[in-house]
């Protein structure tokens, strides 16, 4: 029997039920919660590292905003909120779509 030790999508349950698959889950405490959603968002950071194809990168972007919604939630901060937190950072040191790619810092 494979062990994952992971926070899963809602429905995942509910399929493997479909399927008569046999399992052991809970529900995470509100205090474990986001730091099982920061494991996640490592997860599937390296999985959109070692995506491929198109479809492939936008579903793991799709995993990352879906645990980005989530965190915010524990968080209780409004996606609103975070959007305006976005804003004023990239006012403040810009955005990354120019791929500018620091390779090193001289000492003075």
């Amino acid at each position: 029997m494979p062990i994952y030790s992971k926070l899963i999508r809602d429905n995942i349950l509910v399929i493997m039920d479909a399927k008569g698959v046999n399992y052991r889950a809970r529900t995470l405490e509100p205090n474990e919660l986001l730091m099982e959603v920061k494991a996640k968002m490592l997860e599937e950071a390296r999985e959109f590292h070692e995506a491929i194809t198109v479809q492939d990168e936008v579903e793991e972007l799709v995993d990352i905003l879906e645990l980005v919604h989530t965190a915010i939630s524990a968080l209780g901060v409004s996606y609103e909120e975070l959007e305006a937190f976005r804003i004023q950072k990239k006012i403040e040191r810009g955005g990354f779509e120019k791929g500018i790619y620091l390779i090193d810092v001289q000492d003075q």
